[in-house]
């Protein structure tokens, strides 16, 4: 009996065995799904981004009658007119918010690498007690400290002035763990220990080998702590009552309200808030360099 034989098929090019002709096979089809989720939530982020960039360049004719992403061309009437607000008021609101942001993130972060490098490197008693205080503290809202604060300053005297809404700022609960975790991962105790032995002091070595290894991370909490007093808002809505101390997220929302009695104010706070974004852009891309240095070389070069 003969026996025929059956040619089988070979598979087409581009396709995978045991998969259907030219569909994807199911885990590729899987992982685009972590992709599609991060495009969404940029949309998400971006899209306010887009609108008030866009608002910005619209005169307040423009602002109610044309589609809300087509630029407009009143950038500059726009930008001329908020300079001349009250003689320029918003450029020191922008002043404020730059005293707070600069001063107060770097000497929170100063305290923040002292205070880490010590609860990282240091065995003393009380040690993991304070440090679980400070992560009670990262897990406490803001809005909770905030009365407490304004009533503590009030004692002192020191309410409605500028240190009342940069002191405040300068412990930050979050930044020291921050500093914590990362001067344990990043400096090592042999290197540290080889300092002393060469005879070099504790604030030597702090300076001169352990600050080095931990300046990524130090930029790190200087970029969350300027972030958040350049954009807080709530610490000195409570502690200023004085308009030319105001930070520009306070004025711009004094702007705003007086916006509802007057239509016109409205194209100043979509450019004011525009020109606010501008420095967190240019500080992120001016630091975010140091993100890429070498953890040891800063002991490298000691």
């Amino acid at each position: 009996m003969s026996s025929v034989a059956v040619p089988q098929a070979e598979p087409v090019a581009g396709s995978a065995p045991g998969t259907a002709q030219g569909r994807p096979p199911l885990r590729r089809r899987i992982a685009l799904i972590p992709t599609v989720t991060l495009l969404l939530g940029a949309v998400y982020c971006l899209l306010p981004v887009a609108w008030v960039v866009i608002a910005a360049t619209k005169s307040g004719r423009e602002l109610f009658s044309t589609f809300t992403f087509l630029p407009g061309t009143g950038f500059a009437d726009n930008f001329q007119d908020l300079s001349a607000y009250r003689d320029g008021v918003y450029w020191q609101w922008m002043g404020n918010s730059a005293l707070y942001a600069v001063l107060g993130a770097l000497l929170s972060t100063c305290v923040s690498a002292f205070s880490g490098y010590a609860l990282a490197t240091y065995r003393f008693r009380g040690r993991e007690t304070i440090f679980n205080v400070l992560l009670a503290g990262v897990l406490m809202p803001p809005v909770i400290l905030a009365v407490p604060q304004y009533l503590l300053l009030a004692e002192a005297d020191l309410t409605d002035s500028y240190l009342s809404v940069l002191l405040p700022q300068i412990l930050s609960p979050y930044g020291v763990y921050l500093a914590r975790i990362y001067a344990a991962a990043a400096v090592p105790a042999d290197v540290v220990e080889a300092g002393r032995m060469d005879g070099a002091s504790e604030w030597r070595v702090f300076t001169r080998i352990a600050l080095p290894m931990m300046i990524p991370g130090m930029v790190t909490v200087f970029l969350f702590q300027f972030v958040a007093i350049w954009n807080n808002f709530l610490l000195p809505y409570i502690m200023l009552s004085d308009d030319e101390k105001f930070p520009i997220t306070l004025g711009l929302f004094t702007l705003l309200e007086q916006g509802a009695n007057t239509p016109a104010l409205y194209t100043l706070v979509i450019t004011g808030a525009f020109l606010a974004v501008l420095p967190l852009v240019a500080l992120f891309l001016v630091i975010q360099r140091f993100w890429s240095l070498d953890l040891l070389s800063g002991a490298v070069k000691s």
